[in-house]
């Protein structure tokens, strides 16, 4: 079979990955196929989830170079791709969506939560915008996210709000974990892209781009909330339904699950077995679990996966883009690319060009993790956000321009805080 040249099917990508984000952008139109046309009203639902999307258009790319390159060039590139990071989103979704973590990060939010001066409830909302962002720098950003994701569905999105607080904070939310990574060098993808090669420590992230990361996080988080102050006022925080009391052991052997998945961040061997020991033990005491949420999990990270499929076809001109740019130009650049491809393969591109600038590295870098939440596909952690909150906004969809709008003021406050300070 005559094969076809590589100029051709790096087009063909590129259609490819233009029609998945065009897709991203219309799964409403496909919910609505679903009820115009009950007869096939599985397939529409289908390709009106989010997280499908990219998986499905991923498979369309492979079945193409397929039939246009041949099986040998097919799964060839299927093995070159990593997959590293789906894998370890869906680990560490599941092992940090259990009861016992949730029952424990509530319980400290809720004592930090005492020395607020405003009432619990909204003290409450604050802290889940603030301090669970932030302490994503330790457990990864996407433990940050359905941690601050649950806790939100469980507790503000269980009551009859406004859909303009829903999409204020899911855009705070979103652009916060995006930047509460950026205190280590391990946590945030688009840092943990670089930070090998460039030799970024603790101190050399603390001092670039963490305490501007967490004024800016610290700003959005008072904003929206003063904001919706009057939708907050007489709502007082509510305590999880009780299941009985949660016992100190259970909750170390999940904190000691989670903790060892986040160190072996990048050895998906040992991640998967960890795991794998985990749902044993979440087996054996049933009691002290909720469903597992494996689907999410699943989903999400089949959404990464047909992402990292896509993207890993756009290099030759995403590459030639960021290199024709100066540092400043690649900042602001960088912050608008993201919004249409994930932030972490835009930061990898920069990491394969020699003898660039320290100037030229942060301003990639802080572009980057800038625009992070204007969209679901911008940055890793924010399909995990969306598949925990989707079914309590209205047709359980969240429509990617109300995202977008929402999180254009919290994404301004991080662009002025990394480019003024």
């Amino acid at each position: 079979m005559e094969q076809t040249p590589d100029s051709v099917m790096q087009i063909l990508a590129v259609i490819i990955f233009a029609l998945a984000i065009a897709h991203t952008f219309s799964a409403n139109l496909f919910e609505r196929l679903a009820h115009a046309h009950p007869r096939h009203a599985g397939i529409w639902h289908l390709l009106s989830e989010v997280e499908v999307v990219f998986g499905f258009w991923a498979m369309v790319l492979i079945v193409l170079t397929l039939i246009l390159r041949g099986e040998r060039q097919a799964v060839s590139y299927l093995e070159s791709c990593n997959f590293t990071e789906p894998l370890f989103v869906f680990a560490i979704m599941v092992i940090a969506g259990t009861r016992p973590i949730l029952a424990f990060a509530e319980t400290s939010v809720r004592y930090l939560a005492r020395f607020l001066p405003m009432r619990s409830g909204m003290a409450m909302y604050f802290l889940v915008l603030f301090a669970i962002p932030l302490l994503g720098s330790f457990i990864t950003e996407p433990a940050a996210m359905t941690l601050a994701a649950l806790m939100l569905r469980e507790t503000l999105f269980s009551r009859k709000i406004s859909d303009r607080l829903k999409y204020a904070t899911l855009g705070v939310l979103f652009v916060n974990v995006s930047i509460g990574g950026t205190l280590t060098p391990f946590a945030a993808p688009p840092i943990l892209m670089v930070a090998g090669k460039w030799n970024w420590g603790f101190a050399f992230m603390i001092s670039t781009f963490g305490w501007k990361s967490a004024l800016a996080v610290f700003t959005n988080a008072a904003i929206v909330t003063f904001a919706f102050r009057a939708e907050f006022a007489g709502m007082e925080s509510e305590s999880r339904k009780e299941r009985g009391v949660m016992p100190y052991g259970v909750i170390a052997v999940h904190l000691f699950f989670l903790t060892s998945v986040v160190a072996f961040a990048h050895h998906v061997v040992v991640f998967t077995g960890l795991l794998c020991f985990f749902l044993g033990y979440a087996t054996a005491y049933k009691r002290y679990q909720d469903p597992l949420i494996l689907r999410e999990a699943f989903l999400v990270a089949f959404f990464l996966a047909g992402l990292v499929v896509l993207g890993g076809k756009q290099q030759w001109w995403l590459q030639s883009v960021l290199m024709k740019m100066d540092s400043s130009a690649v900042y602001y650049g960088t912050a608008i690319l993201t919004a249409v491809t994930d932030n972490a393969a835009l930061t990898y591109l920069g990491s394969l060009v020699e003898n660039l600038s320290d100037e030229f590295k942060i301003a990639l870098v802080s572009g980057a993790v800038a625009g992070g939440g204007l969209t679901i596909i911008a940055n890793a952690p924010n399909p995990a956000g969306a598949a925990i909150l989707k079914d309590r906004f209205p047709e359980s969809t969240i429509r990617p321009l109300g995202l977008f709008l929402a999180a254009m003021l919290p994404t301004l406050v991080v662009v002025l805080v990394f480019r003024l300070l």
